[in-house]
């Protein structure tokens, strides 16, 4: 700090002029008073700089300049001092200093030749003759003072330019540091990712697809289940399987035997970063098939989106194209054993209603066998019509034998058949009416008969009817086995590509840049942290 120092010399040097004032004033007044004239008696003693000023200030201004002076306590004991022994009378240190001046009186001279020359020098001289007369005003000059700077602010000053500088030295060095610490945690490792990325790197080609899983659907639902069913909702499980099956060992494996996945990559044209090893491991290659085989499943759309990236931008449509193989085989291999179990359950399900249906129409055959009854309907309705006619002529015999016994001479033979054939056929007819609803020892009533034959024929009917649904869904199941429910449906077709999308250079190499900013920001606020915890 050479300005500092210089500053500090020329205080130094002014506080020593203002420490001697009045060997300067004597010596002032010694060169410019001639030494062969004396001074007048009546002349007043030369004026100091404050006592000049005093005339054109107040004594509260005075006091305010003095104040700039910065006088130290040493020198204002002294002023007062010597003011109580010249008989002012002063209300502080400072005023004693102004009064004294104002008298032509050093304030700072304590000693006793100080005194006596101090009052030699108040004598009144005798005027030159060429001198002004005594009653013209004298012309007042005012000259700047010193400042006065104590010896004390003087060795702080140097001491705090002292720390100054190596407070400095210190930011110095600790700039300096900071900015070697970037540029080699930081800005060498960053210039080292880009030139990598722009000049190292095997080019990548991507080849990207989207494709949906959709369902066939026979028939429309209706009502509140037409409301609810949704393709998205209905093909989303199969969408997730689809997606993990790609992404899984399995499909690289077989991926890998099909298409040479894991030869692709160990090319020597491959730079080291980025190529398999000539001897490696299936989880070594899966590493590297996750990383270049990207699928992802959107819920909101339904889509499975997959980008296939490899060093060829042949073997990268020819990836695509293997892969989306895969999923249709997947999703086949998803319903074959639904369709296979709907197949099979059809199957039983007509087989149980066969044989039921055989069943119920033996058991009629038997009961008709076992009762003679063809029909219980044509049966009871033969007795009705036997029944009917033999009541006609009962009733036919009846009036006749009214109009014998009305004849006062009734043939009583005649009397005698009619009687015999009314009882006859008054018989006949309850023979008839028990054989309905009366069971004989040979053979069951015919009521029972027709409950049993009514009741295997409602079964036999409830059978067929059975056997006719049965038929109806095995037809169903043998046509949905036979056709595909779910199928993949492309939205965006795999090609070719023919310009390098990896790697992305710039963005890389600025990703690289954050990250090692951000590494060295943390370990230089852990250094900090534990550093501040150690000296506390």
């Amino acid at each position: 700090m050479p300005n500092t120092e210089k500053k500090v010399r020329i205080l130094r040097r002014d506080s020593e002029t203002v420490a001697h004032p009045t060997v300067d004033r004597t010596t002032a007044s010694r060169a410019h008073a001639p030494e062969s004239m004396p001074r007048p008696a009546n002349t007043p003693p030369p004026s100091s700089p404050t006592q000049s000023a005093g005339l054109d200030m107040s004594p509260r201004e005075e006091i305010e300049h003095i104040k700039t002076e910065n006088l130290t306590g040493r020198q204002l004991r002294i002023a007062r001092r010597i003011a109580q022994k010249n008989g002012l009378q002063v209300s502080s240190d400072l005023d004693a200093v102004r009064l004294l001046r104002k008298n032509g009186i050093d304030p700072f001279q304590f000693t006793t030749g100080n005194m006596l020359s101090t009052a030699a020098a108040t004598a009144p001289q005798p005027q030159p003759q060429d001198a002004a007369p005594s009653n013209l005003p004298a012309t007042v000059r005012h000259k700047p003072m010193a400042k006065h700077v104590p010896v004390e602010d003087i060795d702080r000053l140097l001491e705090v330019s002292k720390i100054q500088a190596n407070l400095v030295r210190r930011r110095r060095r600790r700039f300096i540091a900071t900015l070697t610490k970037l540029f080699c945690f930081i800005l060498i490792p960053s210039i080292l990712a880009g030139w990598y990325f722009y000049r190292v790197a095997t080019p990548m080609y991507a080849s990207y697809t989207e494709f949906v899983i959709q369902k066939s659907d026979s028939a429309s639902a209706g009502g509140l289940g037409g409301l609810l069913s949704s393709p998205l909702l209905a093909t989303a499980q199969d969408s997730v399987t689809v997606q993990g099956y790609l992404s899984s060992r399995p499909a690289m494996v077989r991926l890998n035997q099909d298409q040479g996945f894991q030869a692709v990559f160990q090319d020597e044209s491959i730079d080291t970063l980025q190529r398999l090893e000539a001897i490696t491991t299936n989880e070594d290659t899966y590493k590297v098939y996750t990383k270049h085989v990207k699928i992802g499943f959107d819920p909101t759309e339904g889509v499975i989106k997959m980008e296939v990236v490899t060093p060829s931008p042949q073997k990268s449509l020819e990836f695509s194209q293997a892969l989306i193989g895969y999923a249709e085989e997947q999703v086949d291999q998803l319903t074959t054993r639904l369709r296979k179990d709907q197949m099979t359950g059809a199957d039983v399900g007509y087989e149980k209603a066969e044989v039921k249906y055989t069943e119920a129409q033996n058991r009629v055959v038997s009961l008709q066998e076992k009762l003679g009854v063809l029909s219980p309907e044509a049966e009871i309705s033969g007795k009705m019509a036997a029944i009917q006619l033999h009541e006609a002529d009962l009733q036919q015999r009846q009036l006749e034998l009214l109009e014998l016994q009305d004849n006062p001479r009734p043939n009583k033979t005649k009397l005698i058949v009619l009687n015999r054939s009314i009882k006859t056929r008054e018989a006949l007819i309850r023979k008839l009416r028990n054989g309905l609803t009366q069971s004989s020892n040979s053979s069951a009533s015919l009521a029972r008969v027709t409950a049993e034959l009514q009741t295997a024929q409602s079964q036999l009917m409830v059978r067929r009817e059975l056997l006719g649904s049965s038929l109806a869904q095995l037809e169903a199941a043998r046509v949905e086995a036979n056709r595909q429910t779910r199928y993949l449906s492309m939205s965006v077709s795999p090609v070719a590509p023919d310009k390098a999308a990896y790697p992305k250079a710039f963005e890389n190499t600025l990703l690289a840049t954050l990250l090692f900013a951000g590494l060295y920001l943390m370990v230089s606020l852990t250094a900090s942290i534990l550093r501040e915890q150690l000296t506390t």
